[in-house]
């Protein structure tokens, strides 16, 4: 137990460090004037102060009022020595935030008695704020392990859907990297960005609820089979929506909602403008460069020039138009994002390192 002692009078202050010397485990740290104490703060480690009342400069008053300005030592007992034993004194004492008094000359007995007293409270608080912190790392490590377990059910779903349409698979992993862009673009914090990262890979997941001869046509769907397609939303959102992880909920909110339309003409709902969920506005966008820069059966890519070009029109019709705007911001980080993850058409879908470590 280390035990600030500062006190202007060199025999006080040697008396004062003997004693401490003889109490089992205490470790004097003795300073002749408070300036001196207060120019180690705050590398100065102590678990009890004692402090003289009078001194030059700065008195104890002042010294304990200079002490507590530092964040570690405001939970520390400070024990004040004095000739004085006045109301107004011992209030300015307690005030400063003391706990307790010693008066000059000191007595030995006393002194031990009142500083073992101290060492036990100190070493009571200390084991409790060891307890706390060792409670907050187990919380975290919890925390922690519950994220992992919900990010692999969202990397394990991706890896499901990709197996009943490899292109698919690649298209949700490509759409989560740029979401993350735009995200970041458009101010959202990196958690929150992070988060829709994970989240709109499973935009597209209600899809395994679609027939493969409407999924899987190599040509134009008739109208009654896009009614038909336009029901992965829906469905999507029914898969991930009752579930109590908030990442989930997330990817449930962007399944139901990446296809309305910021002009109202969008489905399954025709919601418009800011009623379309922030996220769902972001993956339209992300899903959208993706299919148009993406060979399919019926048709060739578009360039990344004639993407960007046919995405900036449509700001203020088909898209948000703020999040346009972050899109055309982070296109330079969406490009670099496309090289990396450009793969040849008959590779087999694979998740990221990532997502299986």
């Amino acid at each position: 137990m280390r035990i600030l002692l500062v006190d202007d009078n060199k025999t006080n202050l040697t008396i004062l460090t003997k004693l401490v010397e003889k109490l089992e485990g205490c470790i004097p740290l003795p300073f002749i004037s408070p300036e001196d104490a207060l120019s180690e703060m705050p590398e100065l480690e102590f678990d009890i102060g004692i402090i003289d009342f009078q001194m030059p400069v700065y008195t104890g008053v002042d010294f304990l009022i200079e002490t507590m300005r530092f964040d570690k030592y405001k939970d520390k007992p400070f024990v004040f020595v004095t000739v004085d034993t006045d109301l107004a004194t011992r209030m300015a004492a307690l005030n400063a935030g003391a706990i307790d008094f010693l008066t000059k000359p000191i007595n030995p007995l006393e002194f031990t008695a009142r500083i073992r007293n101290l060492v036990a409270l100190a070493d009571a608080r200390n084991k409790l704020a060891d307890k706390a912190e060792w409670l907050r790392m187990e919380v975290d490590k919890a925390v922690g392990e519950l994220r992992a377990r919900e990010e692999e059910i969202i990397y394990r779903l991706t890896l499901a859907a990709g197996y009943k349409d490899p292109e698919t698979g690649r298209h949700t992993m490509r759409v989560g990297l740029y979401s993350e862009a735009i995200a970041k673009a458009y101010g959202l914090s990196p958690d929150v960005a992070a988060d829709i990262r994970l989240a709109a890979p499973m935009h597209d997941i209600g899809k395994v609820g679609i027939a493969d001869e409407i999924l899987l046509k190599q040509g134009k769907l008739t109208e009654q089979e896009f009614a038909e397609m336009q029901r992965h939303t829906l469905v999507g959102g029914q898969i991930l929506g009752q579930s109590r992880s908030s990442l989930l909920q997330l990817a449930a909110e962007i399944a139901s909602s990446h296809h309305e339309r910021w002009d109202g003409q969008g489905y399954p709902l025709r919601l418009q403008g800011a009623s379309i969920p922030l996220p769902g506005r972001i993956v339209a966008i992300a899903d959208n460069f993706d299919a148009l820069t993406t060979a399919r059966p019926y048709k060739e890519p578009w360039t990344a020039d004639q993407a960007g070009e046919h995405i900036l029109r449509r700001a203020g019709s088909q898209f948000d138009p703020e999040c346009v705007a972050a899109f055309k911001a982070a296109l330079p980080e969406i490009l670099r994002i496309m090289r990396d993850n450009s793969v040849a058409d008959d590779a087999p879908f694979c998740l990221p390192a990532q997502a299986v470590a």
